[in-house]
C-alpha cells in the first residue's frame, strides 16, 4: 500500500530506539523526509546509520534535544519551523510507589510526556490549519484508560496526552489537518525491558519475567507477549497518512486486547 508520503516531512520526538525509531524508519520508508530526535548525537547517529542500512535512499535529518527542556525545545523550533507530520512519542516512565513520588517527578512527567507536545503543537499546528493539511499523532498508552497502580504519575500524564489531542482536534474543523492519539499497550522497547528488569526476581529468565508480567501485572492481554515496536509503527504510518483523513480525534488502540472495553 502506498501511504503517499513521498512529498512529506515528519518529526518524530524520542525516535533513537523503541517505538520511536520503529516510527522514523516505516515513514522513511514510505518516502517521508524524517528528522530524527535524541538526547545525543551520538544515539541520532546509531538511530540514522540503522535507518539507512533498510532503506538506502532514506531522507533523515536529526536534532540533539533534551525534551525536558523548554529552552531546547525552543532552539529545535528554530532549527526546524515547520513540519507536515508532527508525532509525539518521546516519553518516560519508572514504577514508583504512589507515597514515593515527590513533587520534582511529576513536574518532569509532564515536562517532557505532556508539555513537549504542546510546546510543538503550538508552533506547528497553526501552520498546518493555514496550509490545510497535518498530521499531529500523539503516542499515548493503554496506561492512559487503566491507570498503572506501580506508576500512577506515568499513566495521568497518558490520560492527559489524549485530552491536549482531542482539543486540538476540536480546532481543525472543515480542513486537512487531523490530530489522533494512539495508545500501544505493553510493546518491547529498551525501557521496557529495564522496566521487567525492576519487576522480575533476580535469577528469573527473561522470557519469565515476561510470562509472569502479563500473568499478574497485565492478566487482561488477548496477545500474551510484548507488542513490538514496528506493529505499533504500522498503525502510526497510516495515521500518518493521507489515506487516514477520515480518522480525527481518536484513540486508537494497538494494545494487544488489554483494555476491556468495546469503545
Amino acid at each position: 500500500m502506498d501511504l503517499q508520503l513521498t512529498d512529506k516531512t515528519a518529526l518524530v520526538t524520542g525516535s533513537t530506539a523503541g517505538i520511536g525509531l520503529a516510527i522514523a524508519r516505516r515513514l522513511a520508508a514510505e518516502g517521508a523526509e524524517v528528522i530524527i530526535t535524541g538526547r545525543t548525537a551520538a544515539r541520532i547517529a546509531a538511530a540514522r546509520a540503522a535507518i539507512l542500512a533498510e532503506t538506502p535512499q532514506a531522507r533523515l535529518r536529526g536534532v540533539a534535544v533534551d525534551f525536558g527542556r523548554a529552552d531546547e525545545v525552543a532552539q529545535l523550533l528554530r532549527d526546524v519551523p515547520a513540519v507536515d507530520i508532527l508525532v509525539n512519542n518521546v516519553g518516560i516512565f519508572e514504577p514508583k510507589p504512589f507515597a514515593e513520588i515527590p513533587d520534582e517527578d511529576w513536574v518532569r512527567f509532564f515536562e517532557v510526556n505532556v508539555l513537549s507536545g504542546v510546546r510543538l503543537s503550538r508552533q506547528y499546528f497553526p501552520l498546518m490549519l493555514a496550509r490545510g493539511w497535518g498530521r499531529i499523532l500523539f503516542i499515548s498508552s493503554e496506561s492512559a484508560l487503566q491507570i498503572p497502580s506501580e506508576m500512577i504519575h506515568y499513566g495521568t500524564t497518558k490520560t492527559a496526552q489524549l485530552g491536549v489531542a482531542r482539543g486540538l482536534a476540536e480546532l481543525t474543523k472543515g480542513t486537512g489537518v487531523t490530530v489522533n492519539s494512539v495508545l500501544p499497550g505493553p510493546t518491547a522497547s529498551e525501557g521496557v525491558e529495564e522496566f521487567i528488569k525492576k519487576l522480575s526476581a533476580e535469577g528469573k529468565s527473561k522470557e519469565e519475567a515476561e510470562h509472569d508480567f502479563f500473568q499478574h501485572a497485565r492478566p487482561s492481554s488477548l496477545l500474551q507477549r510484548f507488542i513490538t515496536p514496528d506493529e505499533v509503527a504500522s498503525l502510526v504510518a497510516y495515521l500518518c497518512s493521507p489515506l487516514a483523513a477520515a480518522t480525527n480525534g481518536a484513540s486508537v488502540r494497538v494494545d494487544g486486547g488489554v483494555v476491556r472495553s468495546i469503545g
